[in-house]
């Protein structure tokens, strides 16, 4: 009876949603079982009423349509949280329910009826370890009562409600149906509640009931989820216990003391069973595995500290060491620190209350970078597994070096003399700084390359499950950095170690000892001076907050919209080259100097220092002021500053040694660098006359922060000592410390996952357009402003757009929509790793204030206290220059220029309100699909296929029309009005002569009459896509909105074939793959050109060229496509999609455009400690305080702190950022402009290469001097083209603008064959996403003899036409090489002897560089590469041929021939 019932009831289900009948009466149904009206009392009595929701409705529908055939996927843990995984478990009335999971945290709940209880409790007892049951143990009545009785639930946060659904399934659809089955819900008594027990297991056949159900359990005790984790509890357990008996046996704590030592065992033995939810330093909702062991942890290491601190009191190992007046290592010390350990354990409690410890692995993590940047003058680290390796590397490299210093140090050294074992201490050293100081803490990249070379069949794995998405190049082009930088270091290492041994082995530093010190320190504090301080001040927004504009200023500073990529300032060289000389010479020196003096200071008093303990702090002191200087040069001015003023003439005294004096004043000053920080940030934050208040309670904090401000000094002293950030408490006044974090902050890596079709379902870009909100979208643009950051963005830090810098800083970049954070965490020598995080586009209010505050000027402001007297010119007046001094943040930049996409949104609404405009763009759309039919390569087995032509042939014959509903006059320009439908000839009246020109057009020819079978396939590809547009469009609706729904639709490639007569498309799918759905896009883009020329499209060439020219240069594609993202990546120069936008108070289509260019922005520096604290804030709000208040005080905007951007770009769900980037490195070497400026990175095959081109102009010269008396400028025919100095592949200055193809070796394209200057540029450059050549087509010929009529593109290459010779050169380094590149790595062109400098020959003018807008002329290239912008002079380091002047063979005659000769003369 049952089964027949459920039949009956699926049959008319399936007749109901069909439209076939109505909905049938309740007397068909029949009446419902009599377990399923037991379970529908128990609910009704257990349970409110509540409303349901439209998305309850549709998720129930939606699972229960699909459950009906298929098979269901029941859960087999309590993880199991995917999408139709079912749950069973027992509600508080004891009645057993299903629960299955749905998407975006909605849910489905089914109850289980009385029907086979006992078999489901049997089944409860058999597997009581788990809330899930494998399928066999589902009784079948289960089964068939889930799908009579559903009822949705809604997830809300952490609660489930459900939502009573007590209605037959047909009518779940029908919302009048559902309040009328809500209202009949019987009200009766729930039945008795079931008690069930938890079966434990103890032994084998031994079990114990716990009477604890599964979620009370769950709630009283954490569920550990392996052997390991219940092996490191006990272990932890037991070791506490034994480790607080031992410290109470020794008689540490009496009294009082004694209990309270006990309460803290007590807490840390029980976080193990149950971790504190939420806790203060978790930095995750819910519950976090790691923060349980922290107490125990911390307990073990202090009693552990105490009882290893009383044993060294009482034992005195160590004699006691004086340094800077403190004794250390005496009976005192000792004990005073195990007493600070003993106080600090008892107050446990109220430090994990306020979370001032962080969970283990951020500890290790913090504590290991700590020691590597302070102790050995590492970078920041990214993971605990990278600050492990840094440490590591670190130590080995110390360890290396100190079996050297002692050996030096231990032998006396000769009067005036330096050891050589000193000597290669020394250089040793230097070498390894650099080194050291050029390799990032992250080993990944490193071990990526090192994998591809010993493990290249794993690498081969990896390509080839990877070869299914679109590949990307970033991997490959970090790989080709790092490998020149070991290039590079291989050799650079071993010169500086040699010239180091040089220097130190020639004894300046004794002989010059009194002098040379002092000679050091100050050109070191000038030179410091000069570059950190008073260029970086004059290229400020506001200089020193007195000036209103900068007074060096680039050139793009007056520019309204920037055209093309920065140009080099001579400012921006000078400081680049201070840096140069202050990192590589006058700091080695400076430590070179103190390192000897203070080598021989021990050498000549060996009684008065322990020579091994000598060593040890000489090599550490020297290793870390080394990196530091290499790393970070703007802050150490300073810090040799104070070092001379303090042990020099204050207190000479107390000084160790200069070497030792300097390492210390390191320390102090980076924290006191933390504490100023720290002070401005608070006093900026509270100041009464610019504090905003955001909630009540801040308006209370304010005057109660007043009295505590000693008490804000000492926090902020110790957590400058710990670098922790100092947190305003819910965004008020009081300041709290916080935990201590890494530089890194975060501990965990999140990074956006964007949505798009290659991770989602089918059927859900389908139905429900996943990732259509704006956010998602626009992720993309940051993801591409963070590849173009990579590629500049350590080589504009070099050359100082961006201002003084250092580790942990924050820059805040800002343009007309793109608003994003950039936080610097690991700056090293020619590289930086930084994390972009973006902020939406259309922010909230408090967002749009603060987005004001930093981009608007204050020039304009003329007040001086209550009164206007105005200001003098090109000087702030004096409420603006007070109020800058009050800002947590400045503008560095007002013009940073970087490339990305200018994106212009058109509404589709306002293009297609009207028949006529619809009318053109299914014109546009049917000359698409022309266009594509007839530039197939397919096109000639579609028109010999049997049953595409048996299925087209009807078409042809008389009178036939299709008459869809879907065409109509109205927008169709073809539509046959006689016939009331799309026929032949009125299709071919229309577009015939498109037809014909099309296929004109095509290399073969083809049949092109009315009735030929090409004719017949397009007007059947052209009937099958307008009736799909009226299929999406809903056929017979006339208003816009399903019209645009449709259109979107087959934007994104969704085509419902519903008639039969479309069904011969399915013969082959590329008809609509590779015509149909191409077409429509390319219609979407010809209809907007419409707009700007409506008669530019009226003759077929035009046309076809235009649509020619679009599939070249632009990409047109949905967003959601994969091919979307890979394009931008690339760098596609302009880009086109159609976007629909849901949002909650909009429903709209807009058409995007994407142009790629140079974009403005403006570059803030943000105060660091004020984003750590606001950071910190947040997440002690949120996780561990639980306001969830999206209008909280905390996060309202505060100009003068720019709190609400701040807040808004931490990690989700603290903040809501729609793009955060993976930690990305940028290296100098990606910079064109600083390569051109520096040079390439020296390495052995570009050594080779110069020593070789050397040879080769010397042969040349000699045989040029013997035989006609010539010098050898003017024989030479060889350059820098073939062997360009020391410099590798794109290390010559190029004259493009600096985009990241440009510097990924954009040289690598072969010439074609033929006379030319460079490859013929396509509309789009080339197919790859690089930008057009240089050189327009074709290229203007020179003043002279007109050449010969050139040869065609294809076959041979012909020889050069008479007349004066370019270039004429072979060797093995390559053909038609230039000469202008002398000497190591150099970049500057030298005249030829004889020859003056800049002058033109008179039979050659200079080539017009306005031929390309973007060329960069700042780089100070050669005269030979201003001539002929199309030269690469790293072009034969690939061994091809690169499209640079001259690649291609001359005649043997015309090489040996005198008549080149004079143009070389004028060439160098």
């Amino acid at each position: 009876m049952l089964t027949n019932s459920v039949r009956r009831t699926q049959a008319i289900r399936r007749r109901h949603n069909a439209g076939s009948n109505p909905t049938p009466p309740a007397s068909v149904m029949g009446s419902p079982p009599s377990s399923l009206q037991e379970a529908q009392r128990g609910r009704a009595a257990s349970h409110s009423r509540a409303l349901t929701l439209p998305s309850a409705l549709h998720f129930a529908s939606s699972l229960l349509l699909t459950r009906a055939g298929a098979t269901v996927h029941e859960a087999c843990t309590f993880d199991d949280t995917s999408e139709g995984a079912v749950h069973y478990f027992y509600d508080e009335s004891g009645v057993r329910r299903s629960y299955t999971f749905g998407l975006a945290g909605g849910g489905y709940e089914n109850p289980v009826g009385q029907q086979g209880e006992q078999a489901a409790n049997g089944a409860w007892d058999r597997h009581s370890h788990s809330s899930s049951f494998h399928s066999t143990d589902v009784p079948e009545a289960a089964g068939s009562l889930n799908l009579l009785q559903p009822r949705p639930v809604v997830l809300q946060g952490m609660q489930v409600r459900r939502v009573p659904l007590e209605i037959p399934e047909f009518d779940l659809l029908d919302q009048d149906s559902l309040h009328e089955s809500q209202e009949q819900t019987l009200m009766e008594e729930a039945p008795p509640r079931a008690q069930h027990s938890y079966k434990y297991w103890l032994l084998p056949g031994r079990w114990t009931s716990v009477r604890y159900e599964r979620l009370a359990l769950l709630a009283l005790l954490d569920r550990t989820r392996g052997l390991v984790e219940n092996i490191l509890g006990v272990g932890l357990s037991s070791l506490v216990a034994f480790l607080g008996y031992l410290l109470l046996l020794k008689g540490f704590f009496t009294d009082i003391w004694v209990f309270q030592f006990c309460l803290v065992i007590a807490s840390c033995q029980y976080s193990l069973l149950k971790s504190v939810q939420p806790d203060a330093a978790s930095p995750m909702h819910g519950h976090n595995w790691v923060i349980a062991y922290s107490r125990p942890v911390y307990f073990c290491i202090c009693c552990l500290l105490i009882w290893l601190l009383d044993a060294l009191g009482s034992a005195q190992p160590f004699p006691p060491v004086s340094l800077y007046g403190l004794t250390l290592f005496s009976a005192s010390f000792f004990f005073c620190a195990r007493d600070v350990a003993t106080v600090f354990t008892l107050c446990f409690p109220f430090v994990f209350l306020l979370g001032l410890l962080p969970q283990v692995n951020t500890c290790l993590m913090y504590l290991l970078e700590q020691i590597d940047m302070h102790g050995f003058g590492g970078t920041a680290a990214t993971s605990p597994l990278t600050a492990v390796f840094s440490l590591s590397r670190s130590l080995l490299a110390a360890a290396l070096l100190y079996g050297f210093c002692l050996g030096a140090i231990k032998t006396p050294w000769p009067e005036q003399h330096v050891p050589v074992l000193f000597s290669v201490f020394c250089g040793l050293l230097v070498a390894l700084s650099y080194h050291l100081s050029r390799q990032s803490s992250d080993p990944t990249v490193l071990w990526s390359l090192i994998r591809s070379k010993l493990f290249p069949e794993l690498e081969e794995r990896s390509l080839e499950t990877a070869r299914a998405e679109p590949p990307d190049p970033l991997p490959d082009k970090m790989r080709q950095s790092v490998r020149e930088v070991l290039h590079s270091d291989l050799v650079m290492c071993v010169v500086i170690a040699v010239l180091t041994f040089a220097i130190s082995a020639s004894t300046v530093f004794i002989a010059l000892k009194s002098v040379l010190g002092f000679v050091l320190y100050a050109l070191a504090g000038a030179v410091g001076f000069f570059t950190h301080y008073l260029l970086p001040q004059l290229r400020k927004q506001l200089p020193w907050f007195c000036l209103s504009q900068p007074v060096l200023k680039p050139l793009e500073y007056s520019q309204y919209e920037v055209r093309g990529a920065a140009q080099v300032m001579w400012f921006e060289k000078l400081s680049a080259g201070l840096q140069c000389m202050e990192k590589y010479l006058i700091y080695p020196a400076v430590v070179l100097n103190a390192l000897t003096v203070d080598a021989h200071t021990v050498v000549s008093h060996p009684d008065k220092f322990c020579l091994y303990c000598r060593a040890l702090l000489m090599t550490v002191a020297g290793l870390k002021l080394l990196r530091s200087a290499f790393c970070c040069p703007p802050q150490q001015y300073l810090t040799l500053a104070f070092t001379v003023l303090l042990f020099h003439f204050d207190y000479p005294r107390l000084s160790q040694g200069f070497l030792l004096d300097y390492f210390l004043m390191s320390l102090l000053c980076s924290k006191l660098w933390d504490l100023l920080y720290k002070l401005r940030f608070v006093l900026t934050y509270i100041a009464p006359w610019q504090i905003t208040w955001g909630s009540a309670f801040h308006a209370f904090a304010q005057p109660f922060a007043v009295p505590h401000s000693a008490m804000l000094f000492v926090q902020a002293l110790l957590s400058a000592l710990f670098s922790t950030p100092l947190n305003p408490l819910l965004g008020s006044a009081v300041f709290i410390m916080s935990y201590a974090r890494p530089l890194k902050f975060w501990e965990r890596d999140y990074n956006t996952k964007r949505v798009d079709h290659s991770n989602t379902r089918l059927v859900t870009q389908l139905d429900r357009n996943p990732g259509a909100d704006d956010n998602n979208l626009n992720s993309i643009f940051y993801e591409h402003l963070t590849r173009s950051l990579q590629h500049t963005l350590c080589g504009d830090l070099v050359l100082g757009r961006w201002g003084n810098y250092g580790p942990g800083d924050c820059f805040v970049l800002a343009s007309d929509y793109l608003n994003a954070l950039v936080h610097l965490i690991e700056v090293g020598n020619g590289l930086v790793t930084f994390q972009l995080r973006g902020l939406e586009f259309r922010g909230t209010y408090c967002q749009q204030r603060e987005v004001e505050a930093i981009t608007e000027g204050v020039e304009e402001d003329e007040g001086c206290c209550c009164c206007e007297p105005g200001h003098l010119p090109r000087v702030l007046s004096f409420n603006a220059a007070f109020g800058q001094r009050w800002l947590a943040w400045e503008v560095t930049a007002s013009k940073y220029v970087l490339e990305g996409y200018s994106i212009s949104d058109n509404n589709a609404a306002s293009m297609l309100q009207v028949f006529d405009l619809r009318k053109i763009l299914i014109t546009y759309y049917v000359k698409s699909i022309i266009y594509y039919v007839s530039r197939s390569p397919k096109l000639e087995a579609w028109l010999s296929h049997e049953g595409i032509a048996t299925a087209l042939r009807p078409v042809r014959a008389p009178g036939y029309a299709d008459s869809d509903p879907t065409f109509s006059l109205s927008v169709d320009e073809d539509y046959d009005l006689r016939l009331s439908g799309l026929s032949l000839p009125s299709f071919c009246a229309v577009h015939l002569e498109w037809i014909q020109y099309c296929a004109s057009r095509r290399g073969q020819p083809v049949d092109q009459d009315w009735n030929s079978p090409l004719v017949t396939l397009c007007f059947g590809l052209c009937v099958l896509g307008r009736r799909a547009l009226g299929t999406a469009s809903h056929s017979m609706s006339a208003s816009l909105e399903p019209f645009l729904y449709g259109l979107h639709a087959l934007f994104k490639g969704d085509f419902r074939i519903t008639s039969p007569r479309d069904e011969w498309v399915f013969a082959d799918m590329d008809l609509l793959h590779r015509v149909v759905a191409p077409g429509v896009r390319m219609a979407l883009k010809l209809h907007q050109d419409h707009f700007t020329s409506p008669d530019e499209y009226e003759e077929p060439a035009a046309l076809y060229d235009a649509i020619a020219a679009n599939e070249e240069r632009l990409v047109i594609s949905h967003e959601g496509d994969p091919a979307w993202r890979s394009a931008i990546l690339s760098n596609t120069p302009s880009l086109l999609a159609l976007r629909h936008v849901l949002d909650d108070a909009s429903d709209e289509y807009k058409i995007i455009m994407l142009n790629r260019r140079h974009l403005s922005f403006r570059v803030i520096k943000v105060n660091r400690e004020c984003v750590r604290g606001l950071w910190a804030g947040q997440q002690q709000e949120l996780v561990f305080l639980r306001n969830r208040n999206p209008e909280r005080g905390s996060i309202q905007n505060a100009k003068q702190a720019l709190r609400n951007m701040i807040n808004s770009s931490c990690d989700q769900p603290l903040g809501y950022p729609i793009y955060v980037s993976p930690l990305t490195t940028s290296l100098a070497g990606s910079h064109p402009q600083l390569r051109a400026l520096w040079g390439g990175p020296v390495s052995l095959g570009a050594i080779a290469r110069w020593l070789l081109h050397s040879w080769e102009r010397l042969h040349k010269g000699c045989g040029a001097g013997c035989n006609s008396g010539g010098n050898v400028d003017d024989s030479d025919c060889g350059g820098g083209g073939g062997g360009s100095g020391l410099t590798s592949l794109a290390s010559n200055p190029p004259l493009a603008q600096p985009t990241p193809e440009n510097t990924a070796g954009g040289g690598d394209q072969p010439l074609p064959p033929g006379p030319a200057w460079g490859p013929r540029p396509s509309l789009s450059g080339s197919g790859d996403g690089r930008p057009p050549p240089l050189l327009q087509w074709p290229p203007p010929r020179l003043p002279g003899p007109s050449p010969a009529s050139p040869a065609p593109t294809e076959g041979p290459r012909p020889s050069r036409p008479p007349g004066p010779g370019l270039l004429s050169s072979e060797g093995p380094s390559g053909k038609w090489s230039l000469g202008g590149r002398k000497g190591l790595g150099g970049s500057e062109g030298e005249p030829a002897s004889g020859s003056p400098k800049g002058s033109t020959p008179k039979s050659q003018a200079p080539l017009d560089l306005s031929l390309s807008p973007d060329i960069n002329t700042d780089a100070s290239p050669s005269r030979a590469a201003q001539d002929f912008p199309c030269l690469d002079g790293s072009a034969a380091e690939s061994g091809t041929p690169t499209g640079a002047l001259g690649d291609w063979p001359a005649p043997a005659e015309e090489r040996e021939s005198p008549a080149a000769q004079p143009l070389l003369e004028h060439q160098y």
